[in-house]
């Protein structure tokens, strides 16, 4: 190989080999934690700054496109409030976000059901039609009933590191008031659900509502066990003056003991749920690169003394 084709490649690979490990060190500085964390304070200095030319309201009002799309929407006020509670659930707490919601159930069995009108034969295409609007009216509630999960096993799996934060805070010699605004701060990067959610409980106990009727509001917010459990506790120590760091580490313990099992749960279902993709995907290409070659000589001896007798 000459030496200037050689010089090339070598180069070649060390400017590629250089400018990935650029890209992706770029990649992994930009999401690290501290990144964000300082990214996150620069951004509410920013805010901060700004002066609003026009004073806020106390009371949330979507936008006049907004009202006139809930204008549409056939829905009491009754089920917009049930709504607006499952929307909280999944951590959307705007009037914006339950009126985009309410419009997706309307718009999107027209949306499945008039292309199969217009583009399969009458019969078939008026059944599948049907069956189209049935799913697109169920498939919102089905997604939104996900998030819900989603928000609930992430606010469980975060509530243990929660939990170890507020008893060194309260060990430490914070209320805990504070111990609980040290824990969102400290903690919102990496468990966002509950960050979100022990931030709006420090707002409210920040306006004035009692400790006790705030935590109460964060258990309805959220629906999770856990978190009912906690509030209980913490109803009970606040009511016979018991010891809250030793209470939030009995409970902590609990906590992390339940996460653990339920890791230890899903590694052992991770056995039987590979059954499936081993069946139908690589047990079918093993025998055809196995026994392929066999099947193969076999049909071209039986076929040769087929056609030589």
């Amino acid at each position: 190989m000459p030496t200037i084709l050689l010089i090339s490649l070598v180069g070649a690979f060390l400017s590629i080999g250089l400018v990935t490990g650029l890209i992706a060190y770029a990649i992994i500085e930009g999401r690290s934690p501290g990144r964000k964390q300082l990214q996150a304070a620069a951004s509410a200095s920013r805010v901060a700054a700004v002066v609003s030319p026009t004073p806020q309201g106390l009371a949330e009002r979507p936008s006049p496109r907004m009202e006139r799309v809930a204008s549409f929407v056939p829905k009491s006020p009754s089920e917009m409030n049930r709504l607006r509670r499952r929307m909280v659930r999944a951590g959307y707490h705007s009037m914006t976000a339950a009126i985009v919601f309410s419009a997706a159930e309307v718009l999107t069995p027209a949306a499945i059901a008039v292309p199969l009108l217009a583009f399969v034969s009458w019969p078939t295409g008026l059944v599948l039609a049907a069956f189209g609007a049935v799913v697109g009216f169920l498939l919102p509630s089905l997604v939104l009933s996900r998030l819900i999960e989603k928000r609930r096993k992430a606010i469980t799996n975060g509530l243990p590191d929660v939990l170890d934060l507020l008893i060194v805070c309260l060990e430490a010699g914070s209320s805990l008031d504070q111990a609980i605004v040290k824990a969102t701060a400290e903690l919102s990067l990496v468990h966002p659900a509950l960050g979100e959610e022990l931030k709006m409980l420090s707002t409210e106990t920040r306006a004035g509502k009692p400790r006790i009727d705030a935590f109460k509001h964060l258990e309805a917010r959220t629906r999770n066990d856990d978190i009912r459990s906690l509030v209980a506790m913490l109803v009970q120590t606040d009511r016979f003056g018991t010891s809250v760091s030793q209470a939030l580490r009995t409970f902590a313990e609990v906590a992390r003991t339940k996460r653990r099992q339920r890791a230890e749960e899903r590694a052992a279902k991770v056995g039987v749920k590979m059954v499936f993709p081993l069946v139908l995907f690589l047990f079918p290409a093993l025998y055809v690169a196995t026994l392929g070659a066999a099947v193969v000589q076999i049909v071209r001896v039986f076929f040769g003394e087929l056609v030589g007798g």
